[in-house]
């Protein structure tokens, strides 16, 4: 007699449509609207890797910070209601950062739906307006489709998350319909008529600017652009929190422009004759608030790249633009070279002007950090992943350590919190042999502090460099600007770092001077286990080179 074959379950096609899309790790928090699908990832015997946090805001985190690192659509699963509205900060910084991501809910059963049943939230009103697409699995035929859909969509034009909501009563069907296939988007290039128009604008330019930034870059078009900029001794930024798309030691490397941003650059931006920007927005930050230039100054001398058309002239107006994803563009403009003598004074004063503005300061309090990121730059390998979240700690950090290859910076465009230790985890479990440090502030790491039991559980040796302030010091900042000595809400007043660190399993060892910080990294660097790095800071000190009792008087 024929064996009878059992049909395959919608969950289990689910889990056989990611592994067609190459997913080899998921990151979650278990709920019991989606039983059958962690059912369906024990039965991959491993093929998948399952990572359990401890909440659901670090698991979006590490699934943003997976396709930020590795260009492929990070993967999360939550239950629905609660395990959702944690996991939409992720999904919120995915966006901003343009990152490709997967967002799979466990919903109430869809007989229930439009009952409020319980936690039943709408997704599509929840998340529609901070994800490229949300949608809902309503026809146990049509889960490869609506997975292949999922991917393409993430990785196609501006990268960004996906949200795809699962009824727990589809679960368990039986699937039908055609075999899960790997999503291909579609890419675009630049027409010869674009690099001549460009070609001719730079020929003519005597102070060009080139702004990298956005998603879709990998190794290969990162060593491309270089020498674009090699070739023309051109000189060339990095957008917010984007500083490894360019070795910072290159020479025509000047800087980046984000929060805190070098004063010179600033000057020499709103002084050059050309700025072509490839894959950034120039959103609010990098432009500084919008006014690194006009509208008439940006309609004549922005050049704009960009994967989606939607982006080009969303903003600002331009001379030239063209949708490209940046691999292409990068490919196509390695081989454009002109006659770039005009510019090679302007570009090496800029230059000069990022090694002043780098170099430590003296005088910051007992725990330097500026020395601090400086020596962690030179005692990490060029390979080193630095993950941070947000808060006046990253200042130290975006303007002293230098960022030498691609794929070497995690950090959230979005301003997002509690972002930096989830990242790390991430890119440890991605990438075991590469030093993976992260770096955050107080207020920062007891947002999600729990997943240092999740770095415990897994073995991951990343460095965890805290910086205690005992305040919230952006808001503190802030508050002393503008309402001097009137201090409320900011003050903290915080656990042993270090006791909290042992008790979940890691090393620890508390920094009071600065002196101390080389030996303190060189043990938790050997230790072959996750460890943190204590500094206990001085509030007085709030960003590099500013002071608390100096911007109390307008300083």
């Amino acid at each position: 007699m024929a064996e009878t074959k059992i049909p395959q379950t919608v969950a289990q096609a689910l889990v056989a449509a990611l592994t067609a899309q190459g997913v080899k790790r998921v990151f979650c928090v278990p709920g019991e609207s989606y039983l059958s699908v962690l059912d369906a990832l024990y039965a991959t015997k491993g093929a998948i890797e399952v990572v359990v946090c401890r909440h659901e805001a670090g698991a979006a985190n590490m699934a943003e910070a997976h396709g930020k690192l590795t260009g492929e659509p990070g993967v999360c699963f939550v239950t629905r209601g609660p395990g959702a509205t944690h996991a939409s900060i992720g999904v919120h910084t995915a966006r901003q950062d343009s990152t490709p991501m997967i967002l799979f809910i466990g919903q109430v059963a869809a007989a229930d739906k439009e009952r409020e049943a319980f936690q039943e939230i709408d997704y599509r009103a929840f998340l529609g307006s901070i994800a490229k697409w949300v949608s809902e699995l309503e026809q146990p035929d049509r889960v490869s489709e609506m997975v292949e859909r999922a991917f393409a969509v993430a990785l196609s034009g501006r990268q960004g998350p996906v949200v795809l909501a699962l009824p727990e009563d589809i679960l368990d069907q039986p699937a039908s319909g055609p075999p899960p296939g790997r999503a291909r988007p579609a890419r675009a290039g630049l027409t010869p008529s674009f690099l001549a128009a460009l070609r001719d604008r730079l020929q003519k330019a005597e102070r060009p600017l080139l702004v990298l930034g956005g998603s879709g870059w990998d190794a290969g078009s990162a060593e491309q652009i270089e020498r674009f900029v090699s070739l023309n001794g051109m000189a060339a930024t990095c957008s917010f929190r984007r500083k490894h798309l360019l070795n910072n030691d290159h020479p025509c490397f000047v800087g980046d422009l984000g929060l805190g941003p070098n004063p010179k650059l600033i000057a020499r931006f709103k002084e050059s004759d050309l700025v072509i920007a490839l894959g950034a927005r120039l959103g609010e930050n990098p432009s500084q608030s919008y006014s690194l230039f006009t509208r008439a100054e940006a309609r004549d001398k922005l050049i704009h790249i960009h994967p989606d058309p939607e982006e080009l002239g969303r903003v600002w107006p331009n001379a030239l633009a063209a949708a490209a994803d940046v691999s292409s563009a990068a490919e196509a403009l390695s081989d454009l070279v002109v006659d770039g003598a005009a510019w090679q004074g302007w570009r090496e004063s800029a230059r000069a002007d990022f090694e002043a503005f780098t170099e430590p300061l003296p005088g910051q309090g007992r725990v330097n950090l500026a020395e601090i990121f400086s020596h962690l730059a030179k005692a990490t390998p060029r390979d080193a992943i630095v993950a941070n979240g947000a808060g006046n700690y990253a200042a130290w950090l975006h303007r002293f350590y230098r960022h030498r290859g691609f794929g070497t910076q995690l950090a959230p465009t979005s301003g997002a919190m509690g972002y930096g230790l989830p990242a790390a985890i991430a890119a440890k479990l991605e990438y075991p042999d590469r030093v993976v440090v992260c770096v955050a502030g107080d207020g920062c790491l007891m947002m999600i502090v729990q997943e240092l039991a999740t770095a415990a559980q897994y073995g991951v040796s990343i460095i965890v460099i805290l910086v205690d302030n005992g305040s919230y010091g952006t808001i503190r900042m802030h508050q002393e600007r503008h309402f001097p000595g009137r201090v409320i809400a900011t003050d903290l007043a915080n656990p042993n770092f270090a006791a909290l660190a042992e008790a979940c399993g890691l090393f620890a060892v508390t920094v009071e001077e600065t002196a101390a910080f080389p030996a303190a990294l060189e043990a938790a660097a050997a230790i072959g286990r996750p460890a943190l790095i204590h500094l206990k800071t001085d509030v007085e000190q709030i960003s590099p080179g500013r002071t608390l009792s100096a911007l109390r008087t307008g300083g």
